[in-house]
């Protein structure tokens, strides 16, 4: 079975089944394992630049080896139950569904007019601090999520899926796990955390680049404006602290003809960022809607893309 047709039975899995609550998902197993490394590393080596270092690269490079080894391992008992092996770990590499059924309550909530469960809702997909975000300010932020995970939970593991298989998307997931774990500025993770948020920032640099034409094309078919999606996110996507989130959230601004970006609060503390888009007009609970309908369709495309050039590499 090609690689292709692997990612796209893992992308339509993902799709039917999401992220079931209870199975077992690598991210957590990948997570302990950062959480184990950061002990070890840090009980081993005072200089905490170094031993964030040595956790990323450990992490990261375990989790390739992992997964080759069960999926060679599995293809040793039976060729099928390695291809079912590699499948699975590239459906356990993309967000798609999960993008969807973690920020659906959030709109749905907001529908109701119960922002205190928006709130709570939209705490659970975001780092900001929710408890007192107005009802414009809790879509933004929504639009925001989506914008910026449509790189890191779909566009990225099918990215680095088409290059490296299984063990690539896992590997990346590695990565994208430990900079959500310690890729802060405070005085816990700044030095410790550098190695994996540059990591993080690498891995996630043209992806975040090739996230401007498909959210465009996602926009267009949608019947929003691809061509202004591409406008803002020239104009506006270098602008983000980040060097790839602003790339998709500037997309998505131009896209909605809305304005992103402006001041959060992350642990009390007020974090102003620039602004992205243009204030044309003020957001709505549609813009939820319709950045998840770009979401999808722009998932379809970087899938289909993805898959020719699987299969021209394959030919040529």
């Amino acid at each position: 079975m090609s690689l292709a047709l692997q990612i796209t039975i893992a992308f339509i899995a993902d799709l039917l089944l999401g992220d079931p609550e209870g199975y077992p998902h690598p991210v957590r197993g990948i997570a302990r394992l950062a959480y184990g490394m950061e002990r070890l590393s840090r009980k081993f080596f005072s200089n905490l630049k170094l031993a964030g270092i040595i956790t990323t690269i450990a992490v990261a490079g375990s989790s390739f080896l992992i997964v080759v080894m069960i999926t060679q391992g599995l293809s040793y008992i039976h060729p099928w139950l390695g291809l079912a092996g590699s499948i699975f770990f590239i459906y356990t590499s993309l967000s798609v569904r999960s993008l969807f059924d973690e920020s659906q309550p959030v709109l749905q909530y907001l529908k109701e007019a119960d922002l205190i469960k928006a709130r709570a809702s939209l705490s659970n997909i975001v780092g900001r601090d929710t408890i007192n975000l107005k009802e414009n300010e809790i879509v933004r932020a929504t639009v925001e999520t989506v914008a910026e995970s449509t790189v890191d939970g779909i566009i990225a593991p099918l990215f680095f899926a088409v290059l490296g298989g299984a063990p690539l998307a896992i590997a990346y997931k590695a990565i994208n796990t430990m900079d959500s774990l310690f890729g802060y500025k405070n005085e816990a993770y700044r030095d410790f955390g550098w190695a994996s948020a540059r990591l993080d920032d690498l891995a996630n640099w043209l992806p975040a680049r090739l996230a401007l034409p498909v959210i465009a094309l996602g926009a267009e078919v949608c019947g929003l404006s691809g061509k202004n999606s591409l406008t803002i996110a020239i104009r506006d996507g270098s602008k983000h602290p980040s060097p790839n989130s602003g790339f998709p959230e500037a997309a998505m601004a131009g896209a909605l003809g809305v304005r992103l970006g402006g001041s959060s609060s992350y642990s009390g503390e007020l974090n102003q960022k620039p602004f992205i888009g243009d204030d044309l007009r003020e957001l709505k609970f549609s813009d939820i809607t319709h950045s998840h309908k770009i979401m999808f369709t722009a998932s379809l495309f970087v899938l289909a893309g993805m898959i020719a050039f699987e299969i021209i590499n394959h030919f040529f």
